[in-house]
């Protein structure tokens, strides 16, 4: 409406506008988009950090994940090692381990939690080294790994010796000097690392790379092994405490001297090895006796393994370069939060089934309870009525169906001729005079069998026929021509008629149970003995 400037009155041009809303300066956020943000914030801000604390409660998780907690006096922080970084951790994470970690601190949305990624993880000090070292030992001499009996026998005159140590420093100079001098074998170096995170790996590898190689080859295997490596300290001595290294060690099928280290340094190796040398030179005179002198051999054989080893790191360093391209800076992260999620929810999955199985256990029992014989009865009514009414429906389009085929049997057979119909009897009885055909050849043949078989089996009907009993036998009829076939049925003074094989004779029954006097003869010149009692015919 607008207001005339004339007078009050107002004229109305129709409805008003609806006012707009107020602005709210602070919306709400969702949980989610707070979650992520305090992520971000996080990372951003402690992209990389270094904690020193005890390590508790370990799960090496089946997916390869390790999730682990961080604690000191005062607090805690949970922690996970995603699978591709736990083969490059310095040492392995186990309870009650004092570590310095290296990482990045994130959060877990899921669960409104911090934790920190952890990128590398070293023992914090020699005592905790020593300290995991024991655990491993008293664990590997549990198992049986330091048994005598089961270390081998070093060879006397080994003709392949393999050596495992760093291509340079003192430790590879002195051992090939020390058997070139004292024996005319074969030696074969594999350069690995002694120091570092990869180092126990590279010896594992060698150790199971000289395992591997046949007498035959083109690289004959080795008779004897000597893994080798200077003094130095307990943390640069470390890698060969490894618990994967010495069970590969006890493992191995070629002798192996261990030399790490001097005399007084000792590791984990030394006790699963078949020897232990107090030296790497100490090991070169363990492993031969004193013969000829073999340096140039060996000085071309270090040369072309260095040339290899040098062609083949530059190739794979040059293809990891091109691959390395085309990856993120972190590859892992892009899965690294569904594989959290993952591994949580399969953690959780045992108990859920549990659950559902109670849950579906005490609807059945609620069911069971409800159900009487009346409702059970009602709906067996109600089918009954049900099929009784698709009954009726059938029989309506049984007897429709009926009605309409009979129709079309009359147009059927309104079409019908006499040619139509004898056709298909001349060919029948075209067929079958080919049968009888078929059927005269065989047929008299057929009824002569048949014959035969007849009169045998008559034959034997005769010779079954009561009315002609066979020789020895006799069969009795009444007056009546009935047979008697008990003595119950027959009375004293009964004329009875007893049919032979060769005819029939009348006789009378006298009524006693034993066989008739004989009648006395008229000369007797003098006593005979009695007739041997036959018992009575009847």
């Amino acid at each position: 409406m607008s207001p005339n400037p004339s007078d009050d009155t107002y004229i109305f041009e129709g409805p008003a506008d609806a006012p707009e809303p107020a602005r709210d300066n602070n919306p709400p956020q969702t949980i989610s988009e707070l979650a992520f943000a305090l992520k971000r914030t996080l990372e951003d801000r402690f992209g990389h950090v270094r904690l020193r604390g005890e390590i508790s409660k370990v799960n090496h998780h089946a997916s390869g994940h390790v999730y682990l907690t961080l604690k000191d006096d005062k607090a805690a922080i949970d922690g996970v090692v995603w699978k591709g970084a736990v083969r490059g951790l310095g040492v392995r994470p186990e309870t009650g381990l004092e570590v310095i970690v290296t990482g990045k601190i994130t959060s877990y949305p899921a669960r409104s939690s911090y934790q920190i990624v952890i990128e590398s993880m070293e023992a914090a000090g020699a005592g905790a080294l020593l300290a995991q070292l024991e655990r491993l030992k008293g664990k590997l001499a549990a198992e049986g790994l330091f048994e005598v009996s089961r270390k081998k026998a070093i060879p006397l005159y080994p003709r392949t010796i393999g050596v495992i140590t760093s291509p340079t420093g003192a430790v590879i100079r002195d051992i090939l000097h020390r058997i070139a001098e004292r024996w005319p074998c074969r030696v074969i170096v594999w350069p690995v690392v002694v120091q570092g995170e990869a180092a126990s790996g590279q010896v594992a590898n060698a150790i199971r790379g000289f395992d591997a190689m046949t007498p035959d080859g083109p690289i004959p295997r080795p008779d004897l092994l000597i893994v080798a490596r200077g003094g130095g300290s307990v943390e640069d001595l470390w890698c060969f405490n490894d618990e994967g290294l010495a069970r590969t060690v006890a493992a191995a099928r070629i002798p192996i001297i261990s030399a790490v280290g001097h005399e007084t340094d000792t590791t984990l190796i030394d006790f699963v090895s078949d020897r232990r040398a107090p030296t790497p030179t100490g090991a070169a005179e363990i492993a031969t006796p004193v013969l000829a002198d073999l340096r140039f051999g060996l000085s071309d054989l270090e040369r072309r393994l260095d040339r290899a080893g040098s062609r083949l790191l530059d190739d794979r360093r040059t293809r990891l370069r091109a691959v390395a391209r085309g990856l993120p800076a972190r590859p892992e992260e892009l899965v690294a939060m569904a594989q959290q999620r993952l591994d949580h929810a399969s953690s959780r999955l045992a108990s859920g089934l549990r659950r559902n199985n109670d849950h579906h256990a005490r609807r059945l029992t609620i069911v069971g309870v409800r159900l009487s014989p009346t409702l059970l009865h009602r709906a067996t009514e109600q089918r009954a009525a049900r099929l009784e009414g698709w009954a009726a429906r059938l029989m309506a389009g049984l007897r429709a169906k009926a009605v309409a085929d009979e129709r079309r049997l009359n147009v059927v057979a309104g079409r019908l001729s006499p040619p139509l119909i004898q056709r298909p009897l001349d060919q029948r009885a075209a067929r079958l005079d080919a049968a009888a055909h078929r059927l005269a050849q065989p047929l008299p043949l057929k009824v002569q069998q048949s014959a035969d078989r007849l009169a045998a089996l008559s034959r034997a009907l005769a010779s079954l026929d009561p009315k002609r009993p066979k020789p020895g036998f006799a069969r009795i009829d009444d007056a009546a021509g009935r047979m008697v076939t008990r003595a119950a049925d027959l009375t004293p003074g009964q004329s009875v008629t007893l049919t032979f094989p060769d005819g029939s004779k009348g006789a009378r029954i006298d009524g006693g149970d034993g066989p008739p006097a004989p009648a006395p003869r008229a000369a007797a010149p003098k006593t005979r003995a009695a007739p041997v009692d036959q018992g009575s015919l009847f």
